[in-house]
């Protein structure tokens, strides 16, 4: 993948700038459009391919025990603690996932099952990029498919905040013409030192040099430094009674609500959780799975707790490069399989449902007789939350090459 000066730029830019003080220049922010009222979206990404078998259950589907025999999650119906948190009769939620179970109930959150990328890699790197940049098997795509959705839709006097990816590095997703920042932490995006320092070297650097390209850069990361003063991630309460984890997932998913309350202009936010590679002791209601969704679902419940009254403007969407195999291996985990599923929860969300073509897991159903066949296109589902929720019609430059059709389309989105 290419990594372009303004890349680099803008992913190390933050922690370039924290080293020295807030200088004068920095007062003189130009003004940018809030988002209040405006719609928004979060993307989650779950890297190393989370099992979205035993995350959202087919306990009706005879096959799901037979193919995992020491990790498979118990039926809904029995008394046993760990069993499958029962959805709508044939699709439960892992246990650890409890929190989630009201959203999905009061019609908040809804699953789209045995959904992926069309694309058969089962490395990493590739399925990774080929989601992030929207065109699954084209290598040379350098931007990612939610930057073209801010290309396609340019706001005017734009905030520096419009996309903003909560993590160390400017992800795939968002790398692009349309302008985008990394923020590891909220706490470490300021400045310390002396300011004529900075006023006699970054200013020179950024504002006098010929090439535009920098200095575009470096006016979005000064604008981006000056409004962030308005918000103190230290005195920061969630609302409504809200208790996030106290994990990276956790504390990011805080800071984005923070940063849309303060209303500085964040229109599409992106996280993302690792360490749902597990080809060893995956464990089923315990373990190494259950584990990371615990957090992942008090993580999310916190999210919709603290917001309030303001997800009716938000969805909030999780992918994953590829799922798990259907049967578990010998060492009590899984490998690299094939389709997966999605959550998707907000306010303009139609929950309360698993979306889903089930394939079926049958020796003769099976994609290459180990997987999951993917039956919707992720393209699908994101595209549907793009031009219903945030208004954006031109498909064809998000997705170039995906042939949108509606009829593929489940109708999670309120239009």
């Amino acid at each position: 993948m290419k990594i372009s000066r303004r890349y680099f730029l803008k992913s190390g830019g933050i922690a370039m700038v924290g080293m020295a003080a807030m200088p004068a220049f920095l007062q003189r922010a130009v003004a940018a459009t809030t988002t209040a009222g405006k719609k928004k979206m979060v993307v989650l990404f779950q890297r190393g391919a989370v099992d979205g078998l035993n995350m959202v259950v087919p306990f009706a589907e005879p096959n799901y025990y037979r193919l995992r025999p020491t990790i498979a999650i118990q039926h809904p119906s029995g008394s046993a603690q760990g069993a499958a948190i029962d959805l709508d009769g044939f699709f439960g939620l892992h246990p650890s996932l409890q929190p989630l179970q009201p959203l999905f109930h009061n019609g908040h959150l809804a699953v789209v099952q045995a959904v992926g990328s069309p694309d058969p890699s089962r490395s990493h790197f590739d399925a990774q990029d080929f989601m992030e940049s929207g065109t699954p098997g084209v290598k040379s795509t350098e931007s990612g498919w939610l930057n073209r959705a801010m290309q396609s839709k340019p706001e005017p006097n734009a905030s520096p905040f419009r996309a903003v990816a909560f993590g160390p590095y400017l992800p795939l997703t968002l790398q692009g013409a349309a302008p985008a920042v990394a923020i590891p932490d909220l706490k470490q995006f300021k400045m310390y030192g002396p300011p004529q320092t900075v006023e006699a070297s970054f200013e020179a650097m950024y504002a006098q040099t010929v090439d535009a390209e920098l200095r575009g850069v470096g006016r979005e990361t000064f604008e981006a430094v000056d409004m962030l003063k308005k918000v103190d991630p230290d005195a920061y309460q969630p609302e409504n009674g809200a208790v996030y984890p106290t994990s990276r997932f956790g504390r990011s998913l805080q800071e984005i609500a923070e940063l849309f309350k303060a209303d500085v202009g964040l229109q599409v936010a992106f996280l993302d959780s690792g360490g749902w590679d597990h080809h060893v002791a995956e464990g089923g209601a315990q373990g190494r799975l259950a584990n990371l969704l615990r957090d992942l679902g008090q993580g999310m419940a916190a999210f919709h707790q603290d917001m309030g009254e303001r997800m009716d403007d938000v969805v909030f969407v999780s992918m994953s490069e590829f799922g798990r195999t259907a049967h578990e291996n010998g060492s009590g985990g899984t490998d690299h399989g094939h389709a997966n599923c999605m959550f998707v929860m907000g306010g303009a969300v139609k929950g309360g449902k698993v979306y889903t073509r089930w394939p079926g897991m049958s020796d003769g159903k099976l994609y290459q007789n180990r997987d999951l066949a993917v039956t919707t296109d992720y393209r699908s589902v994101l595209g549907e939350i793009i031009s219903n929720h945030l208004g954006d019609r031109n498909l064809a430059q998000v997705f170039p090459g995906f042939a949108d059709d509606s009829k593929q389309r489940f109708g999670l989105i309120r239009a």
